[in-house]
């Protein structure tokens, strides 16, 4: 990518600030490019680009026409699938086959999104039989404007892709924020749609400083919708009050949790939990956080874990067999080591948190567990981002319950259970968004819900104007509280409703 690096109204510029900033290789900390830097100026251009794309024929557009520019996205997306991969690996830090998944995904995302596109043209304008038969109502699901989109850095172009995807299937225009830690494979979707001529201001691209940047989009009275990936630096809680009352969406956020009954396979749990906890790096939502185990089995969990862990390659992403790469900025290395070191008060360090001896440069650190923490510490409480886990055991299913739901609320929760009324039964009883059996951290594609988020449902009705309506035939008696005055006979009455 080369400058200028905003990508607004179908044109790359630069900022009207001229402010820049580098991305770094989290593995080398090494500058990878300079980019613009978005002021409040040019999201105002963005937002004024994207709302010229809306009123202009994109949200007229058929589903079926939008669904031509999102598979041709997908196709573009495919051709340069290795660059891609490779581009994430050095903006983000996590392995290369964690990254060629990432953009497998993001090139199916664009393609199911194709097919809801086409889907919506069939519900438009789809009858609601009403009690009255002299009138006819038909129902229209319409796109809700401009919207704001901030994304996290934990999966750059996915993100993207889950969406960016959604609305473009909706009709909605978009102004895209990446984090100013992983900002170039969001980028690299400006360039695809520049390539596959989507209508301009369709799509806007802008890269930026966290807090500066996202945080014009946010207060930005043009956009009807904003979908947080992160929050703005110095917003805890996304309100309407920030939003000037508009329409919000969360992203997934927070992390997960485990439980392990003692008729599991002990070697195969191991497996997904390690897979749970530590892709990423840990810092992806739903990473496992916490785990407890019936405590029959705990000697022999625990040691198979600890044995598989101090087994991981961790290295750079890009070198083949890594399973581990760096965490994604010096910043999130500072925090992660400053919560392992207080967390040593209040638990048992089974292996790791440490920077391995072999890496003296980058921000990597090892994948770490925590024997039985104190329930009331944060390393127990709060979903540390990074590549750690805290342990605990239980006796019975309502302790296990106990200290799952003590004091936190997971974005999800795994059962592991040979007998699947116990989990069923568990299951029930989390309080969790998500619970997985047997399994940790599957990922789909969440439809048709994404599209929906960016839909506004639209009632009309009419009546046959063949036929009078017959008001006073439908007033009540005279008297009410609710009633009014007919101008011609003066009788107070009451409407009663179609």
């Amino acid at each position: 990518m080369s400058e200028p690096t905003l990508y607004i109204g179908g044109r790359w510029v630069a900022p009207r600030l001229r402010q820049r900033f580098c991305s770094v290789d989290p593995a080398l900390e090494k500058r990878i490019m300079e980019l613009g830097a978005a002021g409040a100026e040019d999201v105002d251009l963005a937002v004024q680009a994207a709302r010229t794309a809306f009123n202009c024929g994109w949200a007229q557009m058929p589903g079926s026409e939008r669904a031509g520019y999102l598979d041709a996205l997908a196709d573009n997306l495919e051709l340069r699938q290795e660059t891609l991969a490779e581009l994430e690996v050095r903006d983000n830090g996590k392995p290369l086959r964690e990254a060629v998944a990432d953009v497998a995904d993001a090139i199916e995302c664009f393609r199911r999104y194709a097919g809801l596109a086409r889907e919506l043209d069939e519900r438009q304008d789809q009858p609601l039989r009403l009690i009255d038969s002299r009138f006819s109502c038909r129902i229209r699901h319409e796109p809700s404007g401009v919207v704001g989109l901030i994304i996290h850095w934990s999966f750059p172009l996915l993100m993207a892709a889950r969406t960016i995807a959604p609305v473009l299937a909706a009709g909605a225009t978009c102004v895209v924020v990446p984090s100013e830690l992983t900002p170039l494979t969001a980028l690299e979707l400006g360039l695809a749609a520049s390539r596959v001529g989507l209508p301009p201001g369709v799509l806007n691209i802008l890269s930026g400083f966290e807090g500066q940047t996202d945080r014009a989009l946010v207060r930005h009275p043009g956009v009807d919708r904003l979908s947080f990936g992160r929050l703005p630096l110095g917003v805890q809680t996304p309100s309407t009050a920030l939003a000037g009352g508009r329409g919000l969406g969360l992203g997934s956020s927070g992390k997960a949790a485990c439980i392990l009954f003692d008729d599991v396979d002990v070697d195969a749990a191991v497996e997904w939990i390690v897979l749970g906890a530590f892709l990423n790096q840990g810092q992806a939502a739903g990473s496992i956080a916490r785990l407890v185990v019936q405590e029959s089995i705990a000697p022999r969990l625990l040691e198979r874990l600890v044995e598989s862990v101090r087994g991981m390659r961790l290295g750079p992403g890009i070198l083949a067999g890594v399973q581990m790469g760096p965490l994604v900025s010096a910043r999130q290395h500072r925090k992660f080591m400053t919560v392992i070191q207080h967390s040593q008060r209040a638990a048992k360090l089974l292996i790791g948190g440490r920077r391995p001896a072999h890496l003296p440069v980058g921000h990597f650190v090892e994948p770490t567990i925590f024997d039985e923490p104190d329930i009331r510490h944060e390393i127990w409480r709060e979903g540390i981002s990074g590549p750690v886990f805290c342990v605990k055991r239980f006796k019975t299913e309502a302790e296990a319950l106990a200290l799952i739901n003590h004091g936190s609320h997971d974005l999800a929760t795994a059962v592991f259970s040979v007998d699947l009324e116990r989990a069923t039964r568990i299951a029930n009883g989390l309080r969790a968004g998500v619970v997985w059996v047997n399994c940790s951290n599957p990922a789909f594609i969440r439809e048709p819900w994404g599209l929906e988020s960016y839909l506004e449902s639209k009632q009309i009705i009419c009546h046959d104007n063949a036929e009078r309506l017959g008001w006073y035939s439908r007033w009540g008696s005279a008297g009410s509280s609710d009633g009014f005055v007919d101008n011609n006979n003066k009788e107070a009455t009451q409407w009663t409703g179609l």
